[in-house]
């Protein structure tokens, strides 16, 4: 069985490359361990796919060499992706910042990337045991048996969800070929608490509210979400790429508004109300009675406070700080930040320096997005930029 291009992975990226690898008229195989192709495209979006960013930029990108993405970025852009969903006649609409989604189910992308590979055979329920170099090429022993391919593309993702099949099998293949793997750690996942904080925060599981969460230089403006863990949502989700265990996380729960500003001016308008009843106008109400009696002032009239106590409640409002213990780990991140060291990879071509033949794409490197579509991008355009590279290639 042999075959120009083997691809290993049925991810997002190596749909992709397949594809454009068949457009430059070689036979293409794609295998993969799983028993349908595009899982994670499958759940993605709450079902309806976020394909992409219309913002997308290198500076969306966490990496050791964040330059390293912006080759391939500009070579296939979120447009050029629309364009497709477009000519396969999928509905999609524009949500916040950017961010595009599937009217229907996300299947629809999985499906039109399939039909984008016509001619491409693809193994699913297929294990790779083996990779090693054969001549000018490849051999791959597989659970259907040895692969010859001249080139390989390794699409294999990183290590986040393992429920759906995430392996490190990329970095145990890079490490073979004497590429450096910069250390891995889950990204975009929810945040935990120790015992302490928890018995504040455990009674507002299922409360959200648009905040500002803060770490060192960076911030993101989003939905917060409580949980019987810790805190989500996509404010949360954002800062978790950037933090670190031992670091410190500041938010602001009504960002915006000057709080004890507000306060001064309610009391100088006749302050019987409570200050719990104040702080619901502007946060939800059990975030509000769970702040008010944090601060000893459960039942307290708004009348009774000096200026002191605003300023501290205030302070509580927007600059609450928070020292998470940890996350929750890959079994839930979106995406696994670290991965292959770039500067082992030519970024026009995704290919292995010193390596010819061998190329690796998407979640697997060292380049990872923001929430919202940059990954699927990153995963288009990387496929697309060593798809092309497989054309030119000697055969």
């Amino acid at each position: 069985m042999e075959w120009d291009v083997l691809i290993i992975g049925a991810g997002a990226a190596g749909l992709f490359c397949a594809g454009t690898a068949r457009m430059q008229g070689l036979r293409v195989l794609v295998i993969d361990h799983a028993r349908a192709p595009g899982e994670k495209i499958r759940i993605s979006g709450g079902g309806r796919c976020n394909f992409t960013n219309l913002a997308t930029a290198r500076d969306r990108f966490l990496s050791e060499n964040p330059r390293f993405c912006a080759s391939a970025l500009a070579g296939f852009s979120p447009l050029d992706f629309v364009a497709l969903v477009d000519r396969a006649g999928i509905a999609w609409h524009e949500k916040t910042l950017g961010q595009l989604f599937c009217d229907g189910r996300a299947t629809q992308i999985t499906d039109m990337l399939v039909d984008r590979m016509a001619g491409a055979e693809l193994w699913l329920d297929t294990t790779l045991s083996g990779l090693a170099r054969d001549g000018a090429g490849f051999l791959a022993q597989t659970t259907r048996g040895l692969v010859r391919a001249g080139r390989v593309v390794v699409a294999s993702g990183g290590k986040s969800i393992p429920k759906m099949g995430a392996t490190g099998l990329a970095y145990d293949l890079a490490r073979q070929f004497g590429l450096k793997i910069i250390e891995t750690r889950p990204g975009l996942v929810p945040l935990t608490f120790a015992e302490q904080d928890l018995a504040r925060t455990k009674p507002l599981a299922g409360v959200s509210v648009a905040a500002s969460v803060t770490h060192g230089k960076t911030r993101f403006d989003d939905a917060l979400l409580f949980t019987h863990r810790g805190l989500s949502g996509p404010a949360i989700l954002q800062i978790s790429s950037f933090w670190h265990p031992g670091d410190e996380i500041h938010v602001d729960l009504a960002p915006g508004l000057d709080l004890a500003a507000e306060l001064r001016d309610r009391r100088g308008q006749g302050g019987r109300i409570a200050v719990a009843t104040v702080l619901s106008a502007h946060l939800p109400a059990r975030l509000a009675e769970a702040i008010a009696e944090e601060l000893q002032l459960t039942g307290a009239r708004l009348a009774d406070q000096n200026n002191a106590t605003l300023n501290r409640i205030a302070e509580r409002v927007h600059r609450w700080r928070l020292r998470p213990v940890g996350s929750e780990g890959y079994r839930t991140a979106e995406v696994t930040l670290g991965g292959i060291d770039t500067r082992g990879l030519d970024a026009k071509t995704m290919q292995a320096r010193g390596q010819p033949g061998l190329y690796f794409i998407g979640e697997a490197v060292d380049a990872t997005g923001w929430l919202g579509g940059y990954n699927f991008q990153w995963a288009w355009a990387s496929g697309h930029a060593a798809g092309l590279s497989l054309g030119h290639a000697p055969r």
